[in-house]
């Protein structure tokens, strides 16, 4: 039994939303240990979310697709 591309590696949507949540717990234990003003961290990463579901790009998923070479799910199912 052969492995598929898609079993390998995380598509696209799934390592952004392990990003992005990384990055939202981090600085809300930052906003609540260091300062309140972490809390702008987890509104710019809301932001991106919002910018990947209204034009399909954001800038983390730019670098994960130039430099690890991640795809969209719905890109690998069409092929």
């Amino acid at each position: 039994m052969s492995r598929t591309c898609a079993t390998t590696s995380w598509p696209l949507e799934r390592a952004l939303f392990a990003v992005a949540g990384t990055v939202k717990l981090l600085s809300a234990a930052l906003a609540a240990v260091v300062s309140p003003w972490f809390l702008l961290l987890i509104a710019f990463v809301g932001v991106n979310q919002w910018l990947f579901v209204a034009i399909g790009a954001c800038p983390v998923s730019l670098v994960l697709t130039r430099v690890f070479g991640l795809r969209c799910a719905t890109r690998e199912v069409a092929r």
